[in-house]
């Protein structure tokens, strides 16, 4: 029995993400690897293309563990729910950007071909990123929730007339108190996301911290602030808030935080694992993705 099974996520949205999908898991299959969908793609999919009908399924023909690699086709939104769904596994997550403007995926979609023969050579290699492990207790202290996030974990207000009084501590030390539309604790992955939106510093991936940004915060002192990847942060939704607050974890998975309950964000245990086939400078990243200006410069071609 062959033993090499290759997630393949696509929605079936866009006609060339369908098309696309169908190209991979032929490769892979003449290749002699077995493709997986997740069930809820499939759905979606047959309903496009009744060729997607014998796809094996993750959860019910595939173990999770089982999973060699993810094949993603999509931005960075796609890419977040892939790791969430490998999330527990060792596989890698290999993104395929289909057009979108995004930081995560590894290869356009010109290369597409070139790629899964190097996934079924096994010729990439495999880089960490830090995540966040993020916990809710309740006024009492007991543990009513517990995530994880690769971007970012925000605490936001719930109701859009209102601010959200909140405290901030660092270490099990209290920082400041103010009151804002919220919070961006992110990783150096996210850095680009939400948190750069905020006015966060852009971090390289390779940069072991996080990074905590308040949102329209009232207060003197209320700059981004980068902390070690050690360091505990804390964000208490003060009993005095006369609204609810909710956490939002890379806007995938959320939950009501009322007056008195309490965010605590370390870093993971876990990482998240990307297949990188060409691992490139952060800087021409930045320049490509945020198109920047760099005529007139006079270095080394």
């Amino acid at each position: 029995m062959n033993d090499r099974r290759i997630l393949v996520i696509a929605h079936a949205k866009r006609e060339d993400t369908v098309a696309a999908a169908l190209r991979i898991i032929d490769a892979l299959r003449d290749a002699g690897a077995v493709p997986v969908l997740p069930a809820p793609d499939r759905d979606e999919l047959i309903e496009v293309d009744a060729r997607f009908a014998d796809i094996e399924l993750l959860g019910v023909d595939v173990a999770l563990e089982d999973l060699e690699l993810a094949i993603v086709l999509g931005g960075d939104g796609t890419i977040l729910r892939a790791a969430e769904l490998v999330r527990g596994s060792s596989a890698p997550v290999l993104g395929i950007n289909m057009g979108h403007v995004g930081f995560l995926a590894e290869i356009e979609r010109d290369d597409m071909d070139a790629a899964v023969r190097r996934v079924i050579d096994r010729d990439y290699e495999v880089e960490e990123r830090l995540a966040l492990s993020v916990r809710v207790k309740d006024s009492a202290g007991n543990v009513v929730y517990d995530t994880w996030a690769l971007n970012e974990a925000t605490v936001e207000k719930a109701s859009r007339e209102r601010m959200i009084e909140v405290v901030i501590e660092i270490d099990g030390r209290p920082l400041s108190s103010f009151g804002c539309d919220g919070m961006v604790v992110s990783t150096p992955t996210g850095s680009t996301a939400y948190n750069f939106s905020a006015g966060g510093p852009v971090i390289w991936p390779t940069v072991e911290a996080i990074t905590v940004v308040p949102l329209s915060a009232h207060a003197l002192f209320a700059k981004p602030l980068v902390v070690g990847p050690e360091a505990s942060v804390a964000i208490e939704v003060l009993e005095r808030t006369t609204s609810t607050g909710i956490l939002w974890c890379d806007g995938r998975r959320s939950h009501d935080l009322p007056p008195g309950a309490r965010v605590i964000v370390r870093r993971s245990e876990e990482p998240v694992r990307l297949a990188r086939l060409h691992p490139t400078a952060f800087t021409n990243r930045l320049v490509r993705k945020f198109r920047l200006p760099v005529a007139g410069w006079r270095g080394a071609p």
